[in-house]
This record gives C-alpha cells, sequence and structure tokens, in this order.
C-alpha cells in the first residue's frame, strides 16, 4: 500500500507524465501517424485516470477534514477546485479520442485537439503550483 506522503509526488510525475503522453500525441497527430496518436492520447487518459484515483485515495486516507480548519478547507479547495478541472480536462481529451478514431483531424486541421491539449498543459502547470503551495 502506498504511504500518503508519497501519494503527492507519485501523482505529480503520472501528471507531467500526462503532459508528455499529450505531446507525443500531438506531434504524431501534426506527422499524420494516427496510430501514434491514438496511443499517446490513451496513455494520456488512462493517466489522467490514474490521477484522479490517487488523488480521491488521498482524501480517503487525509487525517483532516475540511472543517478542522484553515489547513484542511484550502487544501480540500484548492485540490478539489484543480480535480474538478482534471475531470474537465479527461472528458474533454476523451471526446478528442473519439474524434481522432472517427478520423476529424488532420495534419492542417487539428484545433479541438490542440485546444484539449493546451487544457491540459494548463492544468499540469497549475498543479506544480498547488504541488509546491499546498505540500511544501
Amino acid at each position: 500500500m502506498f504511504n500518503p506522503i508519497e501519494v503527492p509526488l507519485l501523482n505529480t510525475l503520472i501528471l507531467l507524465c500526462s503532459g508528455a503522453t499529450v505531446t507525443y500525441a500531438h506531434h504524431a497527430i501534426t506527422c499524420g501517424k494516427k496510430t501514434d496518436a491514438v496511443l499517446g492520447l490513451i496513455l494520456t487518459v488512462v493517466l489522467a485516470i490514474i490521477f484522479t484515483g490517487f488523488q480521491a485515495f488521498e482524501y480517503v486516507s487525509a487525517n483532516f477534514t475540511i472543517s478542522d480548519g484553515i489547513y484542511g478547507s484550502t487544501f480540500f479547495m484548492a485540490t478539489g477546485f484543480h480535480g474538478f478541472h482534471v475531470l474537465i480536462g479527461t472528458v474533454f481529451l476523451c471526446v478528442c479520442l473519439v474524434r481522432l478514431f472517427l478520423d476529424h483531424f488532420t495534419v492542417q486541421h487539428h484545433f479541438g485537439f490542440e485546444a484539449a491539449a493546451f487544457y491540459w498543459h494548463f492544468v499540469d502547470i497549475v498543479w506544480l503550483f498547488l504541488y509546491v503551495a499546498v505540500y511544501f
């Protein structure tokens, strides 16, 4: 079983890896490599789901609650708000995965995917600031 102290670091690595896989998928789309794009996007979605699962594990195993004081309320509000955006991004990426299977993206026209990738990178960057602010 995971030590609750190790979960935030592991989750950070998972989210950063998902940023790399979505970038890989984007590069594959711009090169016309659909199979690689699908692989990169599937990996991104799987990593997003794992991130969400570990976040839920951290919530369940926390030795404080949202009503225990300023740290508890700040922790759950900040990480919960971020988690909500992770869920939105995951849905966004799943829609892009379906569109990728349906050949809606071409080398020249893939703005929908780029918007999802930019959003996902934004979620990554916000997590880095949250990680520093909440866990240090």
